[in-house]
């Protein structure tokens, strides 16, 4: 099978190492346009557009479900991507875990882009899902750009920021940008308070694997044999991983795992 997923920049490594962890025989395709990041401040119809030119380069290459590994982009082009792809493709967008994280009950917060943050999308979610659960929404400039280009300093400054905001009671964090998660555990660091117990940490990467398989009738089979396609597509053109993206282990395994074609 073939995978593609699609982000502003490398955000989508997340999902992808969570579908590789899934079924390690899948073939990926990885297509970004990081020369257009960020896409938070882009107005609705200039995410859509170049989320439509992203897509548009992953479907090229058939694969069987197109993951939409961008909260900015599901947010405000998800509809469009699926009038015009599906049903030949199946495209599967990401929402912030706000649900699982409501039902365990306590205190949450969720972290996502200044765009995003207290914006009508995320304001819903919080009143469908979030039940009686006390919900902070905490903007993070600056940390998806950050993590893009591994500016260890950036990442520094954006977490002590966004940690500030952050109250010292909270038992969760909703990660709400697909970039957060490749820092998944320096946020945990960040949040965590003398004497309490660690803090449970919501991502989507794994939803979103699952539920590409459940879309294409497969099933998760983790011991199945690594396969080795990797399409990596960059402003539509194939091209090495990123650098930056190989300061992740999500990044560093998927080229591991997956040599020269």
């Amino acid at each position: 099978m073939k995978i593609a997923l699609m982000d502003s920049g490398i955000g989508l490594l997340a999902a992808a190492a969570a579908v590789r962890r899934l079924r390690p025989d899948a073939d990926l395709v990885l297509s970004s346009d990081p020369d257009s990041m960020p896409w938070g401040p882009r107005t609705p119809e200039d995410v859509t557009a170049h989320a439509l030119a992203v897509a548009r380069a992953a479907a090229a290459h058939r694969p069987d479900a197109l993951i939409v590994a961008c909260n900015t982009a599901s947010v405000h082009a998800l509809g469009a991507l699926r009038a015009e792809l599906e049903p030949a493709l199946p495209v599967i967008g990401t929402v912030p875990a706000i649900k699982p994280a409501a039902a365990a009950g306590g205190p949450f917060a969720i972290w996502a882009t200044p765009a995003t943050t207290g914006s009508p999308y995320q304001r819903a979610l919080i009143r469908d899902f979030a039940g009686s659960a006390a919900v902070t929404e905490v903007p993070c400039p600056g940390l998806a750009d950050a993590v893009q280009y591994a500016d260890e300093a950036g990442i520094d400054r954006a977490l002590a920021a966004a940690a500030a905001l952050t109250p010292p009671d909270v038992q969760a964090v909703v990660l709400g940008c697909t970039h957060y998660e490749l820092v998944a555990e320096r946020i945990r660091d960040a949040v965590r308070q003398p004497g309490r117990a660690p803090v449970v940490l919501h991502g989507s990467a794994g939803a979103v694997a699952a539920q590409a398989l459940r879309r294409i009738g497969a099933v998760p089979a983790p011991s199945a044999e690594p396969g080795t396609g990797l399409v990596v597509l960059l402003g539509g053109r194939e091209s090495e991983m990123p650098e930056a993206a190989l300061a992740y282990q999500e990044g560093l395994r998927l080229v591991v795992v997956s040599p020269a074609r």
